[in-house]
């Protein structure tokens, strides 16, 4: 069994740190805290699980953080955590399966990153980290925001999922670092004008974070999950400033980068969705049910964009063209996925009634056509 550092840098978490820590503590070996600045009892609270707490001096750069936090490990490998970050019981079980028998060959151990969940606890948003490194290789981390690890060598996928599970955010923290480099002087990365970007777009600065998703695009230097999240984030932009022709631009410009992903689909077919035309729809819809996305992929995942949401728009669209059946099983196919969803269960009870099926068989028990169906963005 290999031996394990988790290393973790706070500030500020003393409601979120118990959680994270318990959830970890019995299947590490050591726990390093790396205290940032924090002025309630967040070390008080990590001294009642280990006696490696340290003070590290704020210099608005998370990477220069993270490495100080990974220079006091002493075991084989490392894992890092955000004390929002927690391992759910399976997730436990599966993590001590994995120390017991990793091969120590591997150079980094990844696993998923479960960021956001619908209320059926249904995992909406995902991508896969870096996670368990070997100590001994020194990887390093990159970037005062947004900061990422830089790791080479043989690398293992696991089937370990860590779960955000935030309590509140400083939406004003990342941007403010960004911006205050920017009146520095600084250099943005290819990368740093894509996060910044972001942080516009979160803001509401729709304009300047399509000047910089642009500046982005033109380096050709971008990752390209990043690449092709950014031709989306045009598309919601323009969206927001009721730009048709700039959204579906933006969305077809995926097409120029890689084979046309769920999101690029749903995306697609949305927009002609809301143009009426509806066969168009169709064909962008069935590509999104027939397109998958790859676990092993690290970039962000929109996973309703592969399961239910495409099933659902077809549903709707298949309604439009009057193919009543097609709509039918559509909508079937996507309780699978949210069999409680209201919706759905709406649709199913509509659709049944006009082909005369299941228990509502008689079209006059439902509600008329045009206030039947739902769209879903």
């Amino acid at each position: 069994m290999i031996t394990v550092s988790l290393c973790m840098i706070v500030k500020n978490e003393e409601d979120t740190l118990p959680r994270c820590l318990s959830s970890v503590k019995d299947i590490v070996q050591e726990i390093i805290i790396v205290d940032t600045g924090s002025t309630d009892k967040t070390k008080e609270v990590a001294c009642t699980f280990t006696d490696h707490v340290v003070d590290f001096k704020w210099i608005h750069d998370f990477a220069a953080a993270r490495n100080h936090a990974f220079s006091l490990a002493t075991q084989e490998y490392i894992l890092w955590l955000d004390a929002d970050d927690v391992f759910c019981e399976k997730d436990r079980v599966r993590l001590k399966k994995l120390l017991l028998n990793l091969d120590p060959i591997y150079d980094s151990v990844t696993m998923e990153y479960h960021l956001a969940f619908d209320e059926y606890g249904n995992v909406t948003s995902r991508n896969r980290r870096n996670r368990l490194v070997k100590r001994s290789n020194g990887f390093k981390w990159i970037g005062k925001v947004h900061e990422y690890l830089e790791v080479w060598g043989s690398i293992f996928n696991s089937d370990v999922a860590v779960t955000h599970a935030s309590v509140r955010h400083d939406h004003n923290r990342n941007i403010s670092i960004y911006e205050e480099a920017l009146r520095s002087g600084e250099s943005f990365t290819p990368r740093d004008l894509y996060y910044y970007a972001n942080e516009l777009k979160d803001h509401g600065q729709y304009h300047k974070a399509i000047e910089y998703y642009n500046q982005f695009l033109n380096t050709e230097k971008g990752w390209i999950e990043d690449v092709l999240a950014t031709c989306g984030k045009l598309a919601d932009c323009y969206h927001a400033l009721k730009d048709g022709d700039g959204e579906l631009s933006s969305s077809l410009r995926a097409l120029h980068y890689a084979a046309p992903r769920p999101d690029t689909c749903c995306r697609l077919g949305y927009y002609f969705l809301t143009k009426g035309d509806y066969q168009s729809a169709i064909f962008w819809y069935e590509n999104a049910v027939r397109t998958s996305v790859s676990r092993e992929n690290l970039g962000f995942v929109n996973v309703a964009c592969s399961t239910w949401l495409p099933h659902l728009q077809l549903c709707v669209c298949y309604d439009r063209v009057g193919q009543h059946q097609a709509a039918y099983d559509h909508n079937q196919k996507a309780l699978q996925f949210r069999p409680n969803d209201k919706r759905m269960q709406h649709n199913k009870a509509y659709l049944e009634g006009l082909l005369g099926i299941g228990d509502s068989a008689d079209p006059a028990s439902n509600n008329q056509k045009d206030s039947m169906l739902e769209e879903q963005v």
